[in-house]
């Protein structure tokens, strides 16, 4: 699998506005074959940042770059992002999330 966490922090003017900018490539991205998840998040230290955290089944994010609604993102997105995102891609074992066994409820 996968695991992708990408930190956008975006324009002042745009933090409102950003969700619905990205509603489309997030749609688009869920409907693909080999998508597990893609959730976005809004940082509570931060207001104008946004956390991506987006998995994919082994081989399907090489399709997933080359949509044509991810060109399309990266052609719309620059003009409400104040930085470069910061990202984490990494290839792991695991296949789904897990309980997690220190704080097991009931």
């Amino acid at each position: 699998m996968i695991f992708i966490v990408v930190k956008f922090r975006t324009k002042p003017e745009w933090t409102d506005r950003w969700l619905d900018l990205v509603t489309p490539f997030t749609e688009a991205t869920r409907a693909e074959p080999g998508n597990k998840w893609f959730d976005w998040s809004r940082s509570v230290d931060d207001p104008q940042e946004f956390v991506l955290v987006e998995a994919f089944e082994d081989g399907a994010a090489e399709a997933h770059v080359t949509s044509e609604h991810f060109q399309r993102a990266m052609d719309t997105m620059p003009q409400a992002l104040a930085e470069t995102p910061r990202i984490v891609s990494e290839s792991i074992t695991q296949n789904g999330w897990n309980q997690m066994d220190e704080l097991k409820i009931g």
